[in-house]
């Protein structure tokens, strides 16, 4: 009876396992397409305002959540005080810093550093444009994501079932 419970409780055990891997996947595709919605809360006022950029973030900052509203509000004061650093500077350093415990992958930190050298150089029309091609960059990336995610998840899902059962065999 207790190898019963034992086996019962091992299987439940590692496909739960599975399931948060999964979980886990889903979670990391939400947080690109959230960063994909920042980005485009900062296209839309930087196009339709022309605020200075660190008024521009910290409107952006009050309509977002954490970790992200702190990182756009501490990138904002460091624009706003600014001495010798340019605004790429800044954002490459606020996003290593605010940004670098939220588990994302380096290519996706990259495409955030690049964006932001993008809203610290030319004028309006310019920057615009830079943003707008990063933006389809991003929408890339998010798709190939998607495309990965149901099939990690799935093999995530029976690995977590496959070796539950390995180790119900070897245990008995």
């Amino acid at each position: 009876m207790q190898k019963l419970i034992g086996s019962i409780l091992v299987l439940t055990a590692t496909a739960g396992a599975g399931y948060l891997y999964g979980e886990g996947l889903k979670d990391y595709l939400r947080q690109m397409e959230y960063l994909r919605y920042i980005a485009g809360m900062i296209r839309g006022q930087l196009e339709y305002t022309g605020a200075p950029l660190q008024e521009l973030l910290m409107d952006v900052s009050v309509k977002i959540k954490e970790p992200y509203k702190s990182w756009l509000e501490h990138t904002a004061r460091r624009a706003a005080k600014r001495t010798d650093a340019d605004f790429t500077e800044i954002w490459k350093g606020c996003v290593e810093k605010d940004l670098g415990a939220t588990g994302l992958k380096k290519e996706h930190r990259e495409w955030i550093r690049d964006f932001g050298a993008f809203l610290g150089q030319g004028d309006r029309e310019t920057m615009g444009r830079s943003i707008e091609l990063s933006m389809k960059q991003m929408d890339l990336m998010i798709r190939q994501q998607r495309e990965e995610l149901a099939g990690k998840r799935k093999i995530g899902n029976w690995l977590g079932v496959m070796s539950g059962l390995f180790l119900i065999i070897l245990l008995w």
